[in-house]
């Protein structure tokens, strides 16, 4: 049944009442100002005229208050029982005179959009049986008729909406604002008597609703809070573990323990979980639970592996977050602080910053690792983790969506990396989903990776390794401004020199002088697990202080060492090792670097030897870099086929050139030429990509001509994908006359003007096997690709045997 009273006011929300979707587009006012004077101070039952100078213009409206009139008494007349609630944003009116109308009622969207989404789950009525109300400014009344059976008690409902709303409002309202939204929320049932008079009995209702909301909710008598209770006296807590992968050898570095209520319930929501706890005064007592259980059932961690916790910033300063139960916990599990990282949720507000740093400090020097999380949401930004300095900065997943698509994300998260290395921070990128976007970060130099494509969260912990060959752009090396070096560190790693922890400063002393040219000893363990390190000259700065010999000389070297050297695995690529020891203190950043294999140390690598490498690995790539694609040029294609002949393999070879191009350069200029070239580039990469295979290849030999190379069960595929794809984009390097007409009149090579087509590519393709040899192939493919030139339009040619072809556009 249509209830037009309604309608007025649905039609200010802009939304519909019927269906489960209502998109929001704002609310119609006479003024600027939500109206006072509404459901609630003038009686629809008692008044006839305007309402006075702020109520909504319901003048305009074929609905009549007489006919609101008659459908309000209808409504509570006809149900026995309606249940309300009533929503408030606190502080409206600060907001609005802070922040303008502008972010008010943009927050008043959000709140009815939040308000639709989350009512049906709480009363378990369909969307189309609850009726939505503007009343005063920042104020909503939802109502619906109550149900027979009632999923959830009501004063549990306005509280499981109140926790609701300010989780939807949190993220927006703080980009606005800088400050947390606060909502709130009181309940009521108008129940129809028999002897009542309706229209008294809703207001009542109404008015009961509205000083609920007004006040700070009696939590005590929930149901919710209760239950959450048992859930923390039982320890119904259960941990999940999500990897976090390095990049870019796919290892895992660390786990990120989630914790997750009893299922079926509203606290397996972790985010119901943690602010129900918050709103119950119990967000340590939960952490602490959540901690024990996550270090319990970690299990077995590598050495080089961490396990990160999530903390609430005030959990630090809670009395009793002790140091000594932390490690007690820690170390029952046979882990060190070194393996914990204490990962701080950055949209929290650090309120008293003194003694949180004091205090995050302390932890620090125990051992323990700091990262911030949901780095670029919340209000403190980058001057907070300038002033923490963590070891791991974990970026939003906002930032991270669709990066590989976003040259202003990718240019973002650029900065950010680079702002971590200068402070000494790891980014770790979140909320990884596709191919893709882990693809765009490792070729950024995002240092760790965590998100559904990288690993879910799973117990116990999922071991998990991705293929980092398969990240690797197909065909494509990083621009000359880029360079990377893949080689593993420990292709450069020189034998050690190595003491066990017992030796006297005085004995290490000794080796350095008698062992030239000697400049590190490394400390270790019975397995040869590194303990330490020693430069030759941090011992003479020691040493030759006042009363260095005295104090030093007959003490264990451990007491002169440095126990937390910079130490990576073997496998390690040579430029993020260079990477890490370049982004230590002045005083360590040229101390040699301890290699390992499965912990156990297998040699040292000085930081001038790897710097050396890594600039003589750039030279040679950057000769065989094309300059405007960054594409492998003429030398490095030739090393790949000679590669490719020697191994035996078949492959096929597609030599590809621009059709009616120096037309296009003559009229268009060489800029929008350029940018032609880097069309059929990008064009070339993503077909080989997505149609061709593991280990396919793409260079620019120059001009407009391209080589791909590729398995023959893959060529016409990749060949089938390129034209078409470049055929449509192609016409947006025209203006939109030229678009319009289909060619452009230009001068041809013989001096005379005339009409040209569109710039077009062919593509001309090749089987090669090991009795093929490079002058050969040179032959065959400038054969092939005369014969594509000579189609009109994007083309390619397909070589079977020597002589027979095959043309296909």
């Amino acid at each position: 049944m249509q209830h037009t009273w309604l309608e007025p006011f649905l039609e200010m929300l802009g939304r519909k009442r019927d269906g489960a979707a209502h998109p929001h587009v704002g609310w119609a006012r006479s003024d600027a100002v939500p109206a006072p004077h509404t459901l609630m101070d003038l009686n629809p039952f008692e008044v006839s005229g305007s309402g006075g100078p702020n109520a909504p213009a319901l003048q305009d409206s074929p609905h009549s208050r007489k006919s609101v009139d008659a459908s309000v008494r209808d409504m509570v007349t006809r149900h026995d029982a309606l249940h309300l609630l009533l929503v408030r944003m606190v502080d409206h009116v600060l907001v609005r005179d802070l922040y303008g109308e502008e972010v008010t009622v943009g927050i008043e969207s959000l709140l009815v959009e939040g308000l639709w989404a989350a009512v049906p789950g709480l009363s378990g009525q369909p969307a189309s049986a609850h009726h939505l109300l503007p009343l005063e400014s920042g104020e909503f009344l939802v109502f619906w008729p109550e149900p027979a059976t009632r999923p959830q008690r009501l004063a549990d409902a306005a509280f499981t909406m109140k926790l609701k709303l300010q989780h939807h409002l949190k993220d927006s309202v703080l980009r606005w604002t800088g400050r947390e939204v606060n909502i709130g929320v009181g309940c009521a049932t108008y129940r129809r008597r028999p002897d009542g008079e309706p229209r008294q009995d809703f207001f009542q209702a109404v008015r009961e609703a509205r000083t609920m909301a007004r006040k700070e909710m009696d939590l005590s008598d929930l149901r919710l809070a209760r239950d959450f209770k048992a859930v923390l006296q039982d320890n119904a807590i259960r941990t999940l573990y999500q990897p976090i992968v390095r990049f870019p050898t796919g290892r895992i570095m660390a786990w990120e323990a989630l914790s997750r209520g009893p299922v079926d319930t509203p606290f397996h929501s972790p985010m119901m979980l943690f602010d129900i706890a918050e709103e119950l005064g119990m967000l340590f007592a939960l952490e602490r639970i959540c901690r024990e259980r996550a270090i319990a059932s970690a299990g077995t961690l590598a050495p080089d592996q961490k396990l990160f916790l999530n903390i609430h910033p005030r959990t630090l300063t809670d009395p009793g977050f002790t140091p000594g139960s932390t490690l007690e916990a820690v170390r029952a599990m046979g882990l060190a602080p070194e393996n914990i990282v204490f990962e701080i949720t950055e949209r929290h507000s650090i309120r008293d910053f003194g003694v949180f740093y004091k205090t995050l400090s302390h932890y620090r020097g125990q051992g323990f690792k700091v990262a911030i999380d949901d780095a670029g949401t919340g209000y403190s930004g980058l001057a907070t983790i300038a002033e923490l300095k963590p070891d791991f900065i974990k970026i939003d997943m906002s930032l991270i969506r669709n990066i590989n698509r976003d040259p202003v994300r990718r240019a973002l998260m650029e900065t950010l990396v680079s702002f971590a290395e200068k402070i000494g921070s790891r980014v770790i990128a979140e909320g990884i989903e596709t191919r893709e976007e882990a693809a765009t970060l490792m070729a950024i130099g995002a240092h760790y990776g965590q998100g559904y494509y990288l690993g879910r969260p799973d117990y116990p912990k999922p071991e998990t390794h991705v293929d980092i060959g398969e990240l690797r752009p197909a065909a494509q090396l990083p621009s000359v401004g880029g360079l990377a070096c893949s080689m593993p560190v420990g292709e450069l790693a020189e034998p050690a020199h190595t003491v066990p922890a017992t030796t006297l400063a005085g004995e290490v002393r000794k080796l350095f002088e008698t062992s030239d040219p000697l400049t590190s000893i490394a400390v270790v363990d019975e397995r040869s697990k590194p303990l330490g390190l020693i430069m030759d000259y941090h011992l003479n700065r020691q040493l030759s202080a006042q009363y260095g010999v005295a104090l030093y000389f007959k003490r264990p070297v451990s007491a002169v060492m440095d126990t937390k050297p910079l130490v990576v695995e073997e496998t390690t690529p040579v430029e993020d090792a260079a990477r890490r020891a370049m982004s230590r203190n002045r005083l360590q950043a040229y101390d040699d670097i301890l290699v390992t294999r499965g912990g156990a140390l297998t040699g040292t690598v000085s930081v001038q030897r790897l710097l050396h490498k890594l600039a003589q690995v750039q030279v040679e790539l950057a000769k065989g870099t094309n300059p405007l694609t960054g594409l492998p040029g003429n030398v490095a294609l030739e090393k790949e086929l000679e590669t490719r002949l020697a191994g035996g393999q078949p492959f096929s070879l597609l030599y590809a050139d621009l059709d009616n191009f120096k037309s296009y350069n003559d009229t268009y200029g060489f800029k929008n030429g350029d940018r032609i070239i880097l069309l059929l580039a990008k064009v070339l990469s993503w077909a080989v990509q997505r149609h061709g295979a593991k280990g396919d290849y793409v260079a620019h030999i120059g001009g407009d001509d391209f080589v791909c190379i590729t398995s023959p069960r893959h060529a016409e595929r990749v060949c089938r994908a390129a034209t078409r794809c470049f055929g449509r984009l192609v016409r947006g390097c025209y203006c939109g006359d030229d678009q319009v007409r289909g060619w452009i009149t230009a001068r041809g090579r013989d001096g005379m003007e005339r009409r040209f087509p569109f710039v077009s590519v062919s593509l001309a393709v090749l089987d090669c096997h090991e009795r093929s040899n490079l002058h050969e192939i040179g032959e065959r493919a400038a054969h092939v690709k005369h014969l594509a030139k000579a189609i009109p339009g994007n083309a390619y040619v397909l070589e079977c045997g020597v002589c027979q072809m095959r043309a296909l556009h």
